[in-house]
């Protein structure tokens, strides 16, 4: 199966709404993770949440990361202590994972939270004054009335 690399497209489209393609595409084309499960949601015009299931971890085993449009999530499980149990069914993942996620041009990550096994990332689009779009009042008429030139001829 070939990989195609569609990101030269990415930079002539317009609109902003990208950004859920460019945190779901992965930097391994071959390689798929599925583990841990995510969902991400837009909860305001430039805010957005990125939440995973990570049952299981605490908040000293999780790391998350930001750096030059891309974020990572690492989870690393430590041994638990024998407290004398044997399984005899382990259902529930115990396996480290690393998550990256591309983010786009002025998108930060805001907030960080662990609740009921759910890791919520908090995200924020926030554009500088000199990259928004202004508007520009259109004129019914020409503001200044161009002037004449006069000139006078002078005889020797």
């Amino acid at each position: 199966m070939r990989h195609v690399d569609f990101s030269p497209l990415y930079r002539s489209t317009v609109g902003f709404d990208r950004l859920f393609t460019m945190l779901d595409s992965l930097s391994q084309p071959d390689q798929v993770p599925t583990y841990p499960p995510y969902n991400i949601e837009r909860t305001g015009e430039n805010t957005y949440r990125i939440t995973m299931a990570v049952a299981g971890f605490d908040e000293t085993e999780l790391a998350i990361e930001s750096h030059a449009h891309a974020l990572t999530v690492k989870g690393e499980k430590r041994e638990e202590n024998a407290d004398g149990g044997e399984y005899l069914y382990r259902g529930i993942a115990k396996r480290a994972f690393e998550r990256r996620f591309q983010l786009a041009d002025h998108v930060e990550v805001t907030a960080a939270s662990l609740k009921n096994g759910l890791l919520h990332i908090d995200l924020l689009r926030s554009i500088p004054e000199a990259l928004k779009p202004r508007k520009i009042a259109i004129a019914a008429e020409p503001v200044e009335t161009p002037k004449a030139i006069e000139a006078q001829v002078v005889n020797n």
